[in-house]
């Protein structure tokens, strides 16, 4: 069989496969987080959010919004030398971000199963 005739079937085959794997992955809501960083930020984002009194009084401060909350929690860091994560206690992670305004903060963010409480904002 000639080359041509191969990269010819070749080609046809890539195509029908990118089909498929198009058709079955569209419109399902996947996501690739490899990375511990972006598996704990993923799931601290995907569950309810609380906040306890101390990081509400904080928030009434007005130097921080819950849009910087948010940006910290998409973007942020998470320190895995200062955050306790220990198998069977309760987590507590340790996250670095920066407002909108440039101010640096760290969040410490208590895990539970089913929801995350923010407990203490620091400026930096």
């Amino acid at each position: 069989m000639k080359f041509v005739h191969r990269f010819a079937y070749y080609l046809i085959g890539l195509i029908l496969g990118l089909f498929f794997v198009a058709a079955i992955f569209s419109g399902k809501d996947t996501r690739c987080n490899y990375f511990p960083n972006a598996r704990v930020l993923n799931d601290l984002r995907n569950k309810p959010f609380g906040y306890s009194e101390k990081a509400s009084q904080i928030l009434a401060e007005k130097w921080i919004d819950t849009i910087d909350i948010k940006n910290t929690l998409q973007y942020g860091d998470v320190d895995f030398d200062k955050s306790n994560t220990e198998f069977g206690k309760r987590k507590i992670y340790v996250i670095e971000g920066k407002t909108l305004k440039g101010q640096e903060i760290i969040l410490k963010i208590k895990n539970e199963e089913s929801k995350a409480t923010l407990e203490e904002i620091i400026k930096k």
